[in-house]
């Protein structure tokens, strides 16, 4: 028996092993971490039916993606599932993936899968500031992380981007390259990202001493950005600045900015979220933030793994950086600077007023 064999070459008791291969916090970490590697070396897979019974466990993780059926293809969804997929089998644990639209179907499926007893707990992808998921998931005592923040409020465990920093170094930067006027594309206000992005564009414009531009809303999508952009660059004072939610919408701005007879990146500058692999290829490439997804999947599993074991999600917290990933979509207006130095040779160049 090959726990018998782990026992005896480390010297433990066979039921220090199983409970160690169990991932269980009565076992220290650095004998876990003797006893995963012994049993890689040579090659045991313990018996998962078996050790979910004996636990009690389903041995599988839930996710219900906000999406109808068959619509897989949201870049972030597909990140998403392909950071955590990996991390979730080098812990033992099963992934169920299922997708239904916001709303009815969307809590039918939350329903399937806790009540069938099918998951240990539950991943909530995209939140929205009032969660009618957080709020169910909460009520039926099932250990859940979320993806992005709420306001519910009770505390529960969840992983977070930096979103409002992100777009205040947005601005900054598009304010320091000589724009004036930055509007924002953004997703509707029920989701939280798109209320923590457009606070950081707020406080972007603030800082920097610009007036207030206009703000579009819409699900993020590369057809919303076409439309969403063609709409601000008809206004009598279009933006010479687009910055955008989310990539998807950046890329659909692109398309209408080339529409209207503009060139991006020297009419227009776009600057979008997510470094999304279509990022790097569109024309000009477009300048973006990285999220840490690997990073993020490791601390929300993590803490889901924490949670289940009982741990209180009041701590269970964390907010991650993004990283401004430099292209060409959103170069220096040096064309208006020099037309100004004409025109006011003692004009100063623009710049950031200090928060």
């Amino acid at each position: 028996m090959s726990l018998r064999r782990i026992a005896r070459t480390l010297g433990l008791s066979i039921t220090t092993v199983s409970r160690a291969l169990g991932g269980f916090d009565d076992v220290a970490a650095a004998t876990r971490a003797r006893v995963r590697e012994e049993a890689a070396r040579i090659g045991y897979q313990p018996n998962r039916a078996a050790q979910s019974l004996r636990q009690g466990r389903a041995g599988a993780i839930g996710v219900v993606l906000p999406t109808p059926p068959g619509h897989f293809g949201d870049p972030f969804f597909l990140r998403l599932l392909a950071a955590i997929g990996p991390l979730l089998a080098r812990a033992g644990l099963d992934l169920l993936v299922m997708a239904a639209p916001p709303g009815a179907e969307e809590m039918r499926a939350y329903r399937h899968l806790v009540e069938s007893r099918r998951i240990d707990g539950m991943l909530v992808a995209r939140t929205r500031v009032e969660d009618e998921r957080v709020a169910w998931l909460q009520a039926q005592g099932m250990p859940f992380v979320t993806n992005g923040r709420t306001a519910a409020a009770s505390p529960h465990a969840w992983v977070d981007v930096d979103g409002a920093g992100a777009f205040r170094t947005a601005v900054r930067r598009l304010a320091t390259r000589g724009h004036r006027r930055i509007a924002l594309l953004n997703a509707p206000d029920q989701y939280f990202f798109a209320r923590d992005r457009a606070a950081g564009w707020r406080d972007g414009l603030e800082a920097a001493g610009l007036p207030e531009a206009p703000m579009r809303a819409a699900e993020p999508s590369e057809e919303n950005g076409h439309r969403l952009a063609a709409e601000l660059l008809a206004l009598p004072e279009p933006p010479t600045a687009l910055l955008c939610a989310t990539d998807r919408l950046a890329v659909g701005a692109l398309h209408a900015i080339a529409d209207s007879g503009r060139v991006a990146g020297r009419d227009v500058a776009v600057i979008g979220y997510d470094d999304l692999p279509a990022a790097g290829w569109v024309s000009p490439a477009l300048t973006t933030f990285a999220q840490p997804h690997e990073a993020a999947a490791t601390h929300a599993l993590d803490f889901l793994l924490r949670r289940i074991a009982g741990e209180d999600p009041a701590s269970l917290h964390m907010l991650l950086a993004a990283d401004l990933v430099a292209r060409a979509s959103d170069p220096p207006r040096a064309r208006e600077k020099q037309e100004a130095q004409l025109e006011d040779p003692h004009a100063e160049s623009p710049g950031i007023r200090p928060s």
